[in-house]
């Protein structure tokens, strides 16, 4: 069954393979009621519109559906880890040559301010104060051709180097690329322990700095590039929702349809 879209609905630029692919995966899931095809489709098309758009939930067009049937259906499936799931299930033959990683600080809306306290309150959903003032700071891990490995949230205000261990743990590759902010020997030594050659360069301030390969180092770019691509999404180039699973299931899902295309 194909859903019939009106002309004024907006989809991903999605294959039909693609779609089947999503269905499949969906119906794989035990926890999961997926229901008809057409239906399924208009609500990950309803939170692919507002992942894009940046767009509150009431301003969801009624062709998408209920705004507040979404969102409570988009929320369940970031509490039960769906999301994540669907991201690490798309991943396929990533380039070991190298793992870069980095990190970007994203501004929080006010309307992200007042987690409940049962949820831990603004610190465990993390949102803190940076130079930026009330944000999130988003770690992520890319492949050797810039493709989205890994993401984890912070508040702001915490340094690159807290979550450079995590971000490459378990994650096989040839070399690991970083920029001056993970300079840092314990972290070159986890690198080198993992089987990997760490890639960083040594800060200025730094007595008889070490040698790194400069010419391996110029493939950085890459996760600066894929940063960019998911601010695209407006949702993610700021932060609209007050529990880090809603914002992190929009990371997942952007970075599932990235490893679509």
């Amino acid at each position: 069954m194909t859903l019939a879209y009106t002309k004024s609905m907006q989809k991903p630029n999605l294959s039909p393979e693609q779609w089947s692919k999503i269905l499949d995966f969906l119906r794989a899931q035990p926890d999961l009621y997926v229901g008809k095809e057409d239906q399924c489709i208009r609500f990950i098309t309803a939170v692919w519109w507002i992942d894009r758009s940046g767009a509150a939930w009431r301003m969801l067009p009624p062709e998408y559906g209920a705004w507040n049937s979404v969102y409570k259906r988009f929320a369940r499936w970031s509490d039960r880890g769906v999301w994540a799931r669907m991201f690490q299930h798309f991943i396929h033959d990533p380039d070991r040559e190298n793992l870069i990683i980095d990190s970007t600080v994203v501004r929080a809306h006010h309307a992200a301010a007042g987690a409940p306290k049962k949820r831990g309150g603004q610190s465990a959903q993390a949102l803190g104060r940076s130079r930026g003032g009330f944000s999130t700071k988003v770690h992520v891990s890319v492949d050797g051709l810039g493709n989205p490995l890994r993401f984890l949230l912070t508040g702001g205000q915490q340094h690159d180097i807290t979550q450079a261990a995590a971000l490459i743990s378990g994650i096989d590759s040839e070399h690991v690329l970083a920029d001056r902010g993970y300079d840092a020997e314990h972290f070159r030594e986890t690198i080198i322990e993992s089987g990997s050659i760490p890639v960083i360069p040594y800060r200025s301030n730094i007595k008889n700095p070490g040698s790194y390969d400069v010419e391996q180092y110029r493939e950085r770019h890459l996760v600066e590039c894929f940063i960019g691509k998911f601010k695209h999404y407006r949702r993610l180039f700021s932060r609209f929702d007050k529990l880090a699973s809603r914002y992190l299931g929009f990371l997942q899902f952007t970075a599932a349809l990235v490893w679509l295309k």
